[in-house]
């Protein structure tokens, strides 16, 4: 008998069954909270060695001026495979749609076959807002009352929300670029219940005892002399070479952590700091190590510390992972055999 197909294993033969999650359902499945636990077990795995991200790639693809992209890795400890896809689309907003665009592919550890595709707009806010409760739990002094907002976009609204749930903030003060966008801080404090002021760089560094910046910035708004002792800052909107949120010299002042060193002085806030020979990789440490207990994290009430949040695959893959448990729990997810 010539015939190939009866003569391959019956494994290989058989369909291959691919969960889909939409992004219309990431909302209802994946919570704030839920994030927090997945992105928190990430840097801790990281930091034990458990898990690593491939290098990014992350190019201008030469049309529609976006910047198109690719995140993976592997957690040997959770078995999450995969890779995030997307990017930016400048032009989606004026077609109603979310600038930033991106897909979770998860695939199976054992066989290297595909498992789950899920939707990852939302994802990615909620993984990236994650990143920076995680480190205000960790870092931030305790008696913190104040949050500072830096950067009004979309994703500000996310950030706020988790970093409220991390210490007992009085109040939120807040500065944009275009200060036209300010209301979408002022709204999200009213909705948490939370008195909001638009103030002054100089005026959020006197107050703020909690400093998130969340802005696509090529050029550094918060100075180091801005910044008072005893600040913990997260920085969340660096993540590619050339963007930069606050002066080098910060840096240079205060005990910097990330979610990985290689990203955080290639693509990350620090990128710039090392080039000026202020810091260097040595001087950057893992948050997983604080959150495993290997490195003591802040070490006074006047200390300044720095998170800078570079993103990483292993984020993404977690989050992704847990919707798809949830999503198979709750019976909304799609299932394909391909």
């Amino acid at each position: 008998m010539n015939d190939l197909s009866a003569q391959a294993p019956k494994a290989a033969q058989a369909g291959n069954t691919v969960t889909i999650v939409p992004e219309a359902e990431i909302a209802g499945l994946m919570t704030p909270e839920a994030a927090f636990d997945a992105v928190e077990a990430t840097f801790a795995a990281m930091a034990r060695g458990d898990a690593y991200n491939f290098p990014v790639i992350r190019e201008a693809i030469g049309h529609a001026d976006a910047l198109y992209g690719f995140k993976s890795g592997f957690d040997r400890e959770s078995l999450a495979l995969g890779l995030k896809s997307g990017g930016y689309w400048p032009g989606n907003e004026a077609r109603g749609l979310t600038n930033h665009q991106s897909t979770v592919i998860l695939f199976d550890a054992d066989t290297g076959r595909p498992s789950a595709l899920v939707g990852g707009n939302l994802l990615t806010a909620l993984r990236t807002a994650a990143a920076s409760a995680v480190s205000i739990r960790y870092l931030a002094r305790q008696d913190a009352k104040v949050l500072g907002m830096i950067g009004a976009g979309h994703q500000s609204a996310f950030q706020m929300r988790a970093a409220v749930q991390q210490r007992s903030f009085e109040k939120v003060v807040g500065w944009n670029y275009h200060p036209e966008m300010l209301s979408r801080l002022a709204d999200t404090a009213a909705e948490l219940g939370l008195p909001f002021e638009a103030v002054t760089l100089e005026e959020l560094g006197a107050q703020a005892d909690v400093i998130v910046t969340i802005t696509s910035s090529f050029a550094p708004s918060l100075l180091d002399a801005h910044v008072r002792p005893g600040t913990h800052l997260a920085c969340m909107g660096t993540d590619t070479k050339g963007k930069q949120e606050v002066e080098a010299g910060l840096l240079a002042r205060a005990r910097v952590f990330t979610d990985e060193v290689a990203q955080s002085v290639t693509l990350g806030e620090a990128q710039h700091a090392v080039a000026e020979g202020l810091t260097s990789a040595d001087d950057i440490t893992q948050l997983g190590a604080v959150i495993n207990g290997t490195h003591p994290g802040r070490t006074s009430d006047q200390e300044i510390t720095m998170f800078d949040g570079t993103g990483v695959g292993l984020q993404d893959l977690a989050v992704a992972a847990a919707v798809v448990r949830l999503a198979r729990e709750q019976g909304v997810a799609s299932q394909v055999v391909l």
